[in-house]
């Protein structure tokens, strides 16, 4: 019944976060979205618009933060979370707060989940580029196969890049290459 609920972005966004956390019995987590459930928010706004009443159900499933309390829920995992939008840079923040998090408290992994989707009709002409429904889950841990640094500078001159910072992450991050991307304030490196 609960999946019947959900959002598309909060049924993508548990998903990446479930396959990602796969026995792991605790973990933190930072999830981020750049707009968050404004698509169930732009809704409610219709129905307040209309004198309908609204769903108590429907207003507590429209927070930034409701991904990551249902994940929480789910797993009955009472570990801190935080819940992150930070414009066009916010895969880049979450990741910076799960890297700060982790530096602080080593022995325990955290787990960025990143999703979004098309904004919604009131508001797509003011979309900068193109605003795919994705999400992507990356876990933090001591020891891990792999690892990532990056770098941030601002962006000077460089026009922003046409691709959402987190689907020009993804493939650097899955081949092991560098990768850049440049927003509106700053440029983000990854090797």
């Amino acid at each position: 019944m609960l999946r019947r609920r959900l959002s598309p972005l909060a049924r993508m966004s548990l998903h990446v976060a479930h396959a990602c956390a796969d026995g792991l019995p605790q973990l933190r987590l930072v999830f981020a979205s750049r707009h968050g459930e404004l698509n169930r928010t732009m809704e409610m706004l219709r129905q307040l618009a209309h004198g309908e009443p609204l769903s108590p159900t429907a207003f507590s499933l429209s927070v930034h933060n409701t991904a990551a309390g249902i994940f929480s829920i789910l797993r009955q995992d009472r570990s801190p979370a935080t819940a992150i939008a930070a414009g066009d840079e916010t895969l880049g923040c979450a990741l910076l707060e799960a890297c700060c998090q982790l530096e602080a408290d080593p022995d325990l992994p955290v787990l960025v989940v990143y999703g979004d989707e098309p904004l919604p009709e009131a508001y797509r002409g003011y979309a900068t580029g193109p605003d795919p429904h994705h999400a992507v889950a990356v876990l933090l841990a001591p020891h891990a196969g792999r690892s990532v640094e990056f770098e941030v500078s601002a962006s000077g001159r460089e026009a922003p890049s046409p691709e959402p910072q987190s689907l020009a992450f993804l493939p650097g991050l899955t081949a092991g290459r560098e990768g850049r991307w440049t927003g509106t304030q700053r440029t983000w490196t990854w090797r």
